[in-house]
């Protein structure tokens, strides 16, 4: 008798048999789930699926790879040099502005960029941008990075770094302050907001392809629905009310049949506002304004402009710079030479007008003389080439005001 009694107190509940009831569960919030900081998941989910994060980067990479690099050697410009040949055709397949723009889409991507120089008789042939996912530091006993292996599949070639000459690897990184090795991307940065607008995306997806409505369950009034019943049920519901073609449709219950909605309206969730917040994140992440991607915001002209001039102020001029110096910097070795490499900041046209406000300050210039004021671009003088070393006047104003150049 008493082990009858203990096996009924421990028996479970009673269960229904019905599987129309048995759908009806109770959801608590549980954990978000995000997007992986590899570069082969952010590149997935933030490149190739998201219109916000493929524009900025695309933006970026374009901008700085249209930038001419102006080459400087003994104070003064170099308009020819086997370097500038160089990055004009880095290698059979691609040209100066395709290769630039892999190197800046890497960095946007992951954070860091390599760049291979295939070298005959000590001076570089070729220049080739690496992926970044197939490379890997390989660091010394102490730490430092002794060579760099890149793999691809079960192939794994190591460059060793060298102290002397050129080196075969040029390693670009963004700033990361918790990692030795590696830079930190700003789509990394940049991922919760990634992962909402994704799913913001998704969840609006799923709402049309369910005839626009929220999910919910049927709740059969006491009866229990049999296997054909429930077989029935369900085979009308995916038919006649599910799909953009039947949103709208009112939905037809019987016998005993009520509907109780789950989830959220999307106006209590309002999912427009959270994609539009995220959208600014991702731009603030990248350096690029939101108005430059069409995000909602003052559209003026006057307004674009000056993010237009921001944009090239902030984000893309230190970027060039950065990269410029460091290409200067690898390469200068292999032609024994105290090489630099500068962009063009003339050629911005977004710039314009701060250059024409310049020059007018420098024509109206009381302390140039008449030989210097007819070098101006403003003095008509147009068929006179342009003074060496570039903006030679420009300092003297700069001197008490801080300008772009």
């Amino acid at each position: 008798m008493l082990n009858r009694l203990t096996r009924w107190l421990q028996a479970p509940p009673e269960a229904k048999a019905s599987r129309a009831q048995g759908a009806i569960a109770l959801y608590v919030a549980g954990r978000a789930v995000w997007t992986p900081r590899d570069y082969g998941a952010l590149a997935r989910e933030g490149f190739q699926k998201n219109a916000i994060v493929h524009r900025a980067v695309r933006l970026v990479s374009e901008a700085a790879a249209s930038l001419p690099l102006v080459l400087m050697g003994d104070g003064r410009e170099l308009p020819s040099h086997p370097l500038l040949s160089l990055l004009a055709r880095p290698n059979a397949r691609e040209g100066g502005q395709r290769f630039l723009e892999s190197l800046y889409g890497h960095l946007m991507v992951s954070g860091n960029a390599y760049v291979e120089a295939v070298s005959l008789d000590g001076a570089p042939h070729e220049l080739h941008c690496l992926r970044p996912d197939r490379m890997r530091v390989v660091p010394d006993a102490d730490g430092w990075p002794a060579a760099y292996e890149y793999a691809v599949g079960t192939q794994a070639v190591r460059f060793p770094i060298r102290d002397e000459g050129l080196a075969p690897i040029l390693h670009l990184t963004l700033f990361h302050p918790a990692d030795d090795h590696y830079g930190l991307s700003p789509m990394e940065a940049a991922a919760t907001a990634l992962d909402i607008h994704n799913a913001a995306g998704s969840w609006n997806k799923a709402l049309l392809d369910n005839a626009a409505r929220p999910s919910g369950a049927l709740v059969v009034g006491g009866a229990t629905l049999t296997d054909a019943q429930f077989d029935r049920l369900k085979g009308e519901l995916e038919t006649n009310y599910q799909g953009a073609g039947n949103a709208g449709r009112p939905l037809l219950l019987e016998g005993g049949l009520d509907w109780k909605p789950l989830s959220l309206s999307p106006k209590d969730m309002d999912f427009v506002e959270a994609k539009a917040a995220a959208a600014r994140e991702i731009a603030l992440a990248f350096g690029v304004p939101p108005l430059l991607l069409g995000l909602p915001g003052d559209s003026t002209h006057a307004n674009y402009a000056e993010a237009n001039r921001a944009f090239y102020r902030q984000t893309v001029i230190p970027l060039v710079k950065r990269t410029s110096e460091a290409l200067a910097h690898w390469l200068a070795p292999a032609y024994r030479d105290a090489l630099q490499l500068e962009p063009d900041l003339d050629a911005i046209e977004a710039l314009a007008d701060e250059r024409e406000s310049l020059w007018r300050r420098v024509s109206a210039a009381a302390f140039l003389s008449d030989d210097e004021n007819s070098d101006s671009p403003l003095s008509g003088n147009a068929d006179r080439p342009p003074p060496q070393p570039r903006q030679q006047f420009a300092w003297r104003v700069a001197a008490s005001e801080p300008l772009w150049c």
